[in-house]
């Protein structure tokens, strides 16, 4: 099958949703050095785990050439996850090859990276360095007890606002910072990271408890919801509404009416975007997915290393996306039982 050519590509290349590919993100790694529950339970992923081989992982030339075909086909944005990506040796390596591509309409590479913020002393000047654009730091708690209990290895909230100021000192000047918010866990704990971000200059972003993978002892009841949130934040600061950045933006976004602060609200349980859902997902050994909760992936790293050329990655590619369907989180409900229980990808194989 011929590929399309890129312009082409580029404005007609939709699924069968009218979605088209905009977002990627490139899993580098199945390893993380924490073991939130939501994620990686210890009861799942203990001593004894068997993780993904060297061999198995996509080096950095494949992915560094599987990119290069998605922005052939329209992708503007490319977010690099894990795990926990910077536990890949001279990940910078990566980002400076990424950081070199442009994009078929000339825009820059829009190329960031999510990270526990666990190993940001160390790598934020040389991921900058390397031409990194934005970051984004997952904290779901300021109070060092409840962190430490949520990342269940006694990691220090101390060591991950060392890496944020390291970041700041590196010259990123375009931080977000993810908590996923629990009920009965850690609910408590959004006025005072509020109280800790305000004036920093960072995004703050409160993410819903999502079933993602199949290890996490998800339920309903356990999902505090978006307007839960807001309605606590409206209690106590007064705040307006901003515009989507972009079409197919995740978070509906606030701000405080004094400008200390811009927060965001990823309501994906109680308020699903599928219909404006533009990511695609590369896990760590290669495989295509085409949701968070997917069940199944597409065998890019057999084409690339069976010798395929550039031309018949973008058609497969392209074919795969435009035959996608997938409105997981709009199904989602107490009566799809089915559904849920379904097995699911661990989102330490393709990001979150």
């Amino acid at each position: 099958m011929p590929a399309p050519e890129p312009g082409l590509v580029s404005s007609l290349l939709r699924d069968q949703l009218g979605r088209r590919l905009h977002d990627l993100r490139v899993s580098v790694t199945d390893r993380c050095n924490f073991r939130c529950s939501y994620c990686m339970p210890k009861s799942v992923f203990d001593r004894d785990y068997v993780f993904l081989p060297q061999s198995s992982l996509l080096s950095f030339e494949e992915i560094h050439r599987l990119v290069r075909v998605f922005l052939m086909l329209g992708t503007e944005k490319v977010r690099i996850t894990g795990g926990e990506p910077l536990l890949r040796k001279h990940l910078e390596r990566l980002i400076e090859m990424l950081a070199s591509l442009g994009t078929p309409s000339g825009k820059p590479l829009d190329l960031t990276l999510t990270t526990n913020g666990a190993l940001l002393r160390r790598k934020a000047r040389n991921l900058r360095e390397a031409g990194l654009s934005r970051l984004t730091v997952s904290l779901d708690a300021i109070d060092d007890r409840v962190f430490r209990k949520m990342n269940d290895v006694e990691f220090p909230v101390a060591d991950v606002l060392d890496g944020l100021n390291a970041a700041n000192e590196a010259g990123f000047t375009d931080i977000k910072v993810n908590m996923v918010v629990q009920r009965g866990v850690n609910e408590h704990q959004i006025l005072p990271m509020i109280e800790y971000f305000r004036h920093s200059g960072h995004i703050l972003r409160f993410i819903e408890f999502m079933d993602v993978g199949s290890s996490n002892g998800w339920t309903m009841t356990s999902v505090f919801s978006s307007s839960e949130i807001l309605k606590l934040v409206e209690s106590q600061y007064r705040i307006h509404q901003l515009a989507e950045n972009y079409a197919g933006e995740v978070a509906r976004r606030w701000a405080f009416d004094d400008g200390s602060l811009e927060f965001g609200l990823i309501a994906s349980v109680s308020e699903p975007f599928c219909q404006s859902c533009t990511r695609a997902r590369l896990s760590t050994d290669g495989r295509l997915y085409s949701c968070l909760f997917a069940s199944e992936g597409w065998d890019l790293r057999s084409l690339l290393r069976g010798g395929t050329p550039d031309g018949d990655l973008a058609a497969s590619i392209a074919a795969f996306w435009h035959q996608r369907l997938d409105r997981y989180s709009e199904l989602r409900t107490e009566a799809t039982s089915s559904l849920r229980k379904r097995q699911k990808i661990e989102m330490s194989y393709i990001g979150g």
